[in-house]
């Protein structure tokens, strides 16, 4: 019998069944004849940094003509391929930053700030009437910025200036502007609970009309609460009076990509908490991934993987050896052929390394469930359990091993067997347990490791003698 291991259930103190998405291993949707999908341990992080950073963690990154630009600490870097840098400017403290460019500069919001880099200097906006910059995007020829109340943009021919006059305002609802986003060449006003789109009609004063007809019922929570995604973007939000969930702009029709089980994770937190949540999205290979870093664990969503499965898919990536936290890269930048990072916590730079899985050459751990066997509350007698996958692809010296577990209520977890992996080269090894144990109701599986080889699992394979009494 085949036992999926895309996703698992699992129960908790209130009678209620959850679903229990993998730890640090990632769904891959591609029929083998062994099954439809496999998950692969995710990838590790080799750090490429010279250990001279400047103090403080990534804030922000960009692709800028070829080239990497960060901010680390209060430090607007240059960063080259080998990890060597030059500090272009300090744009002073804050949280996240905005970073988009024109034809010729670089534009940076932080603190309330706005910034422009030549890729040599740097230059601060002093126009009193520029206000507070709370986010910025550039389209057509314009920077656009918002304190919150109105749309600001700069002028044409000189974007160190703002007129005043050309101020504009996204009405629908009475709600704060949060942010803003560029999306098919559209300017998106993300109200707190609406989100109003803008196109470009020129004219005297502010040159951008709002399309009513496409205006999203929904909002978001914070200012960075949005990624971009093929030609659209996710935002996690809620309309009035509503909890918050994670959506995919469709239209005026907002399509809900959070589960049941990713919406009760949301609600555990406060408003002012889901207001520093920052989304990113990056894609690879077959792969398309939005991360949604929550306060105290970070949660992905592949895009490519839900639609071709025909399932969400979620999982979680952290950067402990056991259990969840938050996963500690961050600011993804495609440059010079590689996903480039920084770090959460610390002055660290990195690139995300699909040979290995250890982060900054620390162990991690990973985890994943399985669904429920069940025999119509009959007995069964597992003679034999079988994980299948791809083995024997761990370092010289290196004798990886797994650990599984059962439980027969979902909650309460029996003692872990261990299991060897396979050492190097050993790529026939078939993890095995073929003690007999016998459950009289339902029954699922947990799978867990914490080593340096690269693996992969397509199944959970079991010998089940079924049993005509519970």
């Amino acid at each position: 019998m085949q036992i999926q291991i895309l996703n698992g259930v699992y129960s908790d103190q209130r009678a209620d069944f959850r679903t229990s998405y993998p730890i640090n291993c990632v769904p891959v949707p591609l029929k083998t004849n062994i099954s439809n999908g496999y998950l692969r341990i995710a990838e590790g992080i080799t750090r490429l940094d010279h250990g001279d950073l400047p103090a403080g963690q990534s804030r922000g990154a960009i692709n800028w003509n070829g080239i990497e630009y960060r901010v680390i600490g209060t430090k607007l870097l240059k960063i080259a391929q080998d990890g060597t840098y030059t500090t272009v400017g300090d744009v002073g403290p804050g949280g996240q930053v905005s970073m988009d460019y024109s034809f010729d500069r670089l534009a940076i919001t932080s603190g309330g700030t706005l910034f422009y880099s030549d890729g040599t200097t740097l230059t601060q906006v002093t126009d009193a009437d520029l206000g507070i910059a709370l986010d910025m995007i550039w389209v057509d020829g314009y920077f656009m910025t918002t304190d919150g109340t109105s749309l600001v943009v700069t002028e044409l021919n000189d974007p160190t200036a703002v007129d005043p006059l050309k101020y504009g305002s996204s009405e629908a609802d009475p709600d704060p502007v949060v942010g803003l986003i560029k999306a098919r060449n559209e300017v998106y006003a993300i109200n707190r609970y609406t989100i109003e789109v803008f196109n470009n009609i020129g004219g005297e004063n502010f040159p951008f009309r709002r399309v009513d007809g496409a205006i999203i019922p929904k909002g978001a929570v914070g200012t960075y609460a949005k990624c971009k995604i093929d030609g659209t973007f996710a935002f996690l939000g809620s309309a009035r009076n509503e909890p918050c969930s994670i959506y995919l702009a469709s239209a005026a029709n907002p399509l809900k990509l959070a589960t049941r089980e990713i919406e009760t994770l949301i609600q555990k937190y406060s408003e002012d908490e889901l207001a520093t949540v920052v989304m990113e999205y990056r894609e690879t290979k077959v792969n398309q991934h939005i991360y949604v870093r929550l306060p105290n664990e970070t949660v992905v969503y592949d895009f490519a993987a839900s639609q071709a499965l025909g399932i969400p898919v979620w999982f979680f990536l952290t950067s402990a050896v056991a259990g969840i936290s938050p996963y500690r890269a961050k600011d993804f930048c495609y440059c010079y052929g590689q996903w480039r990072v920084g770090d959460t916590l610390e002055s660290k730079l990195g690139y995300i390394d699909e040979t290995v899985t250890t982060q900054y050459d620390n162990v991690i751990g990973y985890q994943f469930d399985t669904e429920i066997i069940y025999n119509g509350s009959k007995g069964v007698i597992v003679n034999q359990l079988e994980i299948v996958g791809l083995f024997g692809r761990a370092e010289l010296g290196e004798d990886p091993c797994i650990f599984v577990s059962w439980t027969n209520d979902g909650e309460v977890w029996s003692d872990e067997v261990l299991l060897k992996l396979g050492k190097f080269g050993e790529r026939q090894k078939r993890p095995q347990i073929r003690q007999g144990s016998r459950f009289a109701n339902w029954r699922a599986y947990r799978i867990r490791g914490a080593n340096r080889a690269v693996a992969s699992f397509s199944r959970l394979e079991a010998e089940l003698e079924p049993l005509a009494y519970g």
